[in-house]
């Protein structure tokens, strides 16, 4: 194992110091001048909203097109359900990795993945027979992105402390978006007066995604991050994979309330496929494609930052009136949007409106209300991703734990959007598919809601922190034992 790994899990920290910053035994001074500055968990998570500005942002540039930017949208939504099926497969274990190798190195790998795809996606400009690679990156793309958003999730979930987590969830995805929004900008510059996307399109996405991959090695080592209340950010270590494996049964043994958020997950991108391809790519040609995706990932930071901070983040109300609060704020937006939506999809079908039929363009007198509903489906998503964020946060503060929860909610995540790609790229009809999406999302905030109810409270408590209480056999401690432990240690 490697100098940075073994480090960045925590090999060689004492165990009266692991002991301590666990259990919220000792405050810890922070760093000042521009070090302190570097070592900001805001600092840090902003750095980490750019690793994700420039990868899974310009993925998701290229997804907003429909079709990848592409005339004829099935390559892409093979590609996407490749991609998903890997995504929903390797989730599962993506935290046991993020816990073994680092969330540096786990970042560093899962960049690699989004430089593979959009790659394809200019070969098969070049050479329009070569949609079976484009399939095949994405299915590289699947694995990579199962490990880079587990990392992400416990990196953002364990840096802020209770009271900021909906803040660091919102600046992450405000900056995220601004990926999208920077991506779906150059596209929309460059393809104004276009049909047809051109290769400078993807090869401006390309050269912003390599740089992403360069990032997360200039990040901070998780171990030296001290939270602004003092407290040091617990890094996991568990030395065989036979406990890393283990803990995915522990974290949903110990919490199985988790389960009610499972639909919740599993929802959580399948509305993607009816936005970008049987709205976006279906009705609109390339510029207004372009504006539309645009204004969608625009949205998204409006979306993200405002139930962040004026919702889960008010200090005034108990946490557990903001979890209702935001419940009931996605319940509005859910039937807002999609009894919208509906009005719209019953105009068209799939064999009324072709690849090569005319579409309509910005100028047209319908677009302003058209675009209007992009608008408000980013902000649906960004909101519907923060609140799942911030449940899952709400549930623990343990970053093994959170790691496991997170792959949980990629895994359900990628498994609907795998099913529902597939169903798009073998033609189900338009409405069937934007019915199945409202049906979905309205039973994910039904079955959340017992969770809300049961589960979260005003304060975690280490009785909650199960992977945090579980040695190297795996035998998890009790919440006694472990606070005696602590206490004789630090007598020591």
């Amino acid at each position: 194992m490697s100098d940075l790994v073994a480090e960045e899990k925590g090999y060689g920290r004492s165990a009266s110091e692991t002991s301590r910053s666990a259990n919220g035994g000792e405050i810890f001074e922070r760093r000042t001048g521009l070090r302190g500055l570097y070592y900001h968990p805001v600092f840090q998570v902003v750095m980490l909203g750019f690793v994700c500005f420039m990868c899974p942002g310009m993925f998701n540039a290229l997804t907003g097109l429909g079709g990848g930017g592409q005339v004829d949208a099935q390559s892409a939504s093979n590609a996407n359900a490749a991609l998903y099926s890997t995504f929903a497969f390797f989730s599962f274990f993506s935290g046991s990795v993020n816990n073994k190798l680092g969330a540096r190195m786990t970042l560093l790998i899962g960049t690699m993945g989004y430089a593979l795809y959009i790659g394809s996606f200019l070969a098969v400009n070049i050479h329009p027979g070569a949609g079976a690679f484009v399939v095949t990156a994405g299915a590289i793309l699947g694995i990579c992105a199962s490990l880079l958003w587990t990392a992400q999730g416990s990196l953002m979930l364990s840096y802020p402390t209770e009271a900021q987590k909906g803040q660091f969830i919102g600046i992450f995805w405000a900056i995220f978006n601004l990926g999208g929004v920077v991506g779906a900008a150059v596209s929309l510059g460059q393809n104004f007066d276009s049909k047809v996307l051109g290769n400078g399109t993807y090869i401006g996405f390309l050269i912003l995604t390599l740089i992403g991959v360069s990032l997360p090695m200039l990040m901070a080592n998780p171990t030296r991050m001290i939270r602004t209340d003092g407290t040091r950010v617990e890094s996991v270590r568990h030395p065989s994979w036979k406990t890393e494996i283990y803990g995915l049964w522990v974290a949903l043994r110990t919490d199985p309330m988790i389960l009610f958020l499972f639909p919740m997950f599993f929802a959580s991108n399948y509305f993607y496929t009816w936005q970008f391809n049987d709205y976006n790519a279906a009705l609109f040609d390339i510029r207004a494609r372009s504006l539309n995706n645009f204004v969608y990932w625009l949205s998204q930071i409006f979306g993200s930052l405002g139930i962040g901070y004026l919702i889960l983040d008010q200090d005034r109300f108990k946490r557990r009136f903001r979890a209702f609060a935001g419940w009931l704020v996605l319940l509005l937006l859910v039937f807002l949007v999609n009894i919208w939506a509906y009005f719209y999809q019953r105009t068209y079908t799939r064999q009324s409106i072709s690849p090569t039929s005319p579409k309509m363009d910005i100028y047209a007198a319908a677009y302003p209300a058209h675009v209007w509903l992009m608008i408000f489906c980013g902000l649906l998503d960004s909101t519907w991703q923060t609140t799942a964020y911030w449940l899952m946060g709400a549930m623990s503060n343990d970053p093994a734990k959170l790691a496991v929860f997170v792959g949980f909610y990629k895994s359900l995540q990628s498994a609907g959007a795998a099913g529902i790609w597939r169903a798009d790229a073998v033609g189900i009809p338009y409405m069937n598919i934007f019915l199945s999406s409202w049906v979905l999302v309205t039973a994910g905030l039904i079955f959340a809601l017992p969770m809300i109810y049961l589960r979260v409270k005003d304060h975690t408590d280490i009785q909650d922190e199960a992977l945090v209480r579980m040695d190297d056999e795996g035998y998890v401690h009790n919440a006694e034992e472990t606070v005696q432990d602590s206490q004789t240690v630090l007598e020591k």
